[in-house]
C-alpha cells in the first residue's frame, strides 16, 4: 500500500522540481476525485430535479420550454457521464504510473496543461498535430 503524502493547501506544481514526484501525482490525483465528485453530485440533482419535475403544464409554450431545458440537461449530463469516464482513465494511469505521459510521444505533458485539463493524454503538440490530421479527413 502507498504511504499518504502529505500536501500543503497551498501547493501547486512547478517545473523546477521532479516531473511526476509523489506530491504532484497526490496534486492530480485529489484534483481528479473533486472534479469527479462534483459532476456525480451535480447528476444526483439532475435526478432529482427530473423526478420532482414532473409535472402537468397546461400551457403547450411553456410545457415545450420545460421540455426543451430538459433535453439541454440531460445532454449536459450525458457530457459529464463521458467525464467521469475520463477522469477514471486519468486516475488508472496514475496507479499505473503513466499520468503526465504523452500517449503518443512518451514525453511528458506540461504541468499547464495537466492543470488545465488532467484528463489530457496528449502533450499540446500532439494534440494539435492529431487536430490537424483529423481535419484534413474530415474535409476530404
Amino acid at each position: 500500500m502507498k504511504q499518504e503524502v502529505f500536501l500543503p493547501d497551498d501547493y501547486s506544481p512547478a517545473e523546477d522540481e521532479p516531473f511526476m514526484n509523489d506530491r504532484q501525482v497526490e496534486y492530480f490525483r485529489r484534483k481528479l476525485l473533486n472534479w469527479k465528485s462534483e459532476l456525480i453530485e451535480g447528476s444526483r440533482d439532475t435526478i432529482e430535479a427530473l423526478q420532482d419535475g414532473t409535472r402537468n403544464i397546461p400551457d403547450v409554450t411553456d410545457r415545450a420550454s420545460e421540455e426543451t431545458d430538459r433535453a439541454l440537461e440531460l445532454r449536459t449530463r450525458d457530457r459529464a457521464r463521458k467525464l467521469v469516464s475520463k477522469i477514471d482513465g486519468a486516475l488508472r494511469r496514475i496507479e499505473e504510473g503513466e499520468f503526465g505521459y504523452c500517449s503518443v510521444t512518451g514525453d511528458p505533458i506540461s504541468l499547464k496543461r495537466l492543470d488545465a485539463r488532467p484528463i489530457a493524454t496528449m502533450s499540446l503538440e500532439a494534440q494539435e498535430k492529431h487536430e490537424r490530421r483529423e481535419k484534413v479527413h474530415r474535409d476530404d
